[in-house]
């Protein structure tokens, strides 16, 4: 997918709303343990339910590998399952690999050629030459973690090297890879207050961004700081829609916590619309 045709989608659905596949079977409705395969059994209600909705899937690829080669299995399902029934989905694989060489070449043909998804996270710690591999793929993304929501982001991203933050070190020197037009980044919606800062550095690029919901991230002030005239913003909910029920309705529930962030974003991008 490239870029153009997802911003189309979001403004086609008024959502840049991204569902995290968070698959979890101590979490998903136990009634569904009885299925030959529960995860994509749950996955697939949950795609059906909230299709409309949003404009992307990211299926966090650890919740997979735990359960081995079925794990394996029900993500493959999954991402047919998306790529046959709603092909104009954009696809995440929040795999946040990072090696060097051939090493990201073959997990870059695992993720873009084998399972068909359109995008990566990449963890950049290894610098170009374990970033560019992905990037020469065409018509996929890769998605850089930048600024990450977890507490564990104050250890090393806001730490300075002279008199800048390493977080801008990685913005900054990942738009000189080639093949940099189609980087992603990932930062978090809990560190809303740097989107300013993150936006003199790539003001255009899309953003991923967790936090918003359970993680207490705010949409308002992410919208305010990081979006662009081409929206550049796409807002990861996880738990907060996928588990909102337990029950026989867990997928009327996913859909009505769906529907409550959409109307949101819909007046984010009608004061888009105001100030563009």
């Amino acid at each position: 997918m490239t870029t153009q045709e997802l911003i189309a989608q979001i403004h086609k659905k008024q959502s840049f709303l991204c569902i995290g596949l968070d698959t979890d079977l101590d979490k998903i409705p136990k009634f569904l343990l009885k299925e030959e395969d529960p995860i994509f059994t749950f996955n697939k209600a949950i795609i059906d339910a909230t299709h409309h909705l949003c404009v992307a899937y990211k299926p966090n690829i650890a919740f997979y590998e735990a359960y081995g080669v079925e794990g394996w299995s029900s993500l493959r399902k999954t991402i047919e399952y998306l790529n046959e029934n709603y092909p104009d989905i954009f696809t995440i694989a929040d795999a946040k690999r990072g090696d060097i060489g051939n090493t990201s070449t073959r997990y870059a043909k695992a993720f873009f050629e084998d399972l068909n998804f359109d995008s990566i996270t990449i963890a950049p710690y290894m610098g170009k030459d374990s970033v560019e591999p992905f990037l020469a793929f065409e018509n996929k993304h890769t998605i850089l973690l930048a600024l990450t929501s977890n507490e564990g982001a104050f250890d090393f991203q806001t730490k300075k090297i002279g008199d800048t933050e390493l977080y801008k070190e990685v913005l900054s020197i990942s738009t000189t890879y080639k093949g940099s037009e189609n980087l992603m980044y990932v930062v978090g919606a809990t560190k809303a207050a740097y989107f300013k800062e993150i936006r003199k550095i790539v003001p255009n690029s899309f953003l991923l961004v967790p936090g918003v919901g359970a993680q207490g991230g705010n949409l308002h002030d992410v919208c305010a700081h990081g979006m662009t005239k081409d929206v550049g913003l796409l807002i990861n909910s996880s738990r907060g829609i996928i588990y909102a029920s337990g029950e026989l309705n867990f997928a009327e529930a996913a859909q009505q916590k769906a529907s409550e962030l959409q109307i949101a974003m819909k007046k984010e991008l009608d004061g888009l619309h105001q100030v563009f």
